[in-house]
């Protein structure tokens, strides 16, 4: 989406609905997968013990099941991952959010981070899903953002992602814009950690966005209703 989303629904497209606190409990997961219901989310983002879960409560709605791989480090085995992911599409996935080798990338061997993205890719690609790659922004220098961007185009993922919202900072602006230029518009963008406003959400919007990572999708769509109506 180019631009700021011009009604209420436009705005809850945009927001992957969210809850990856270690407390989380299946009540909560119910009252999340409710909600984006009720305001047709973009999807509901869980770490992987819920995905069977929001799947199921899910089913023959449009909002998608959004699973977290990797989380929050991306410090496993590449096996580690690719099975996660794996398993997670068995039970109902059709977004898969995995961290890359911060490490990895922050000494150079961009190789290796390209093969992890390469492999994920391909088996979620198999499976009809969407793959976002969380560079975790705040922990990078620019040159390592510029890096890690291309480096998730070209081992053909679906998005770039900010951040797990667990580091020492969230999404910001500037970084969005420089993810944006970097990748072109064949690719999505997202925003994500520190999302809590609607104002922050047109903010990310503007600076190239194109899905939003929120544990404050309800607040936020209460100030679009107001703001655009239902």
């Amino acid at each position: 989406m180019n631009g700021q989303p011009i009604n209420s629904a436009a705005v809850a497209a945009l927001i992957d609905h969210t809850l990856l606190k270690a407390e989380a409990t299946r009540n909560d997961i119910e009252r999340m997968c409710m909600e984006a219901l009720q305001y047709r989310f973009a999807s509901v983002c869980v770490n992987s013990v819920f995905v069977e879960q929001v799947s199921e409560a899910l089913r023959n709605s449009p909002v998608k099941t959004c699973v977290v791989v990797g989380f929050p480090l991306g410090a496993n085995l590449t096996a580690v991952k690719f099975d996660e992911a794996r398993a997670a599409l068995d039970l109902g996935a059709l977004e898969i959010d995995m961290v890359i080798h911060i490490g990895g990338l922050k000494a150079g061997d961009d190789a290796a981070v390209r093969s992890e993205i390469e492999s994920l890719s391909r088996l979620i690609h198999e499976r009809r899903a969407i793959l976002k790659v969380i560079i975790e922004t705040a922990l990078l220098s620019e040159e390592e953002k510029v890096s890690a961007c291309h480096i998730a185009r070209n081992a053909n993922a679906d998005f770039v992602k900010t951040s797990t919202g667990f580091s020492t900072s969230g999404a910001t602006v500037g970084d969005v814009e420089l993810m944006r230029r970097e990748v072109g518009w064949e690719m999505g963008v997202k925003a994500s950690g520190g999302v809590r406003t609607l104002d922050d959400l047109l903010n990310m919007v503007d600076a190239g966005a194109t899905r939003i990572g929120t544990s404050n999708g309800v607040k936020i769509m209460e100030e679009a209703l107001a703001k655009f109506g239902s």
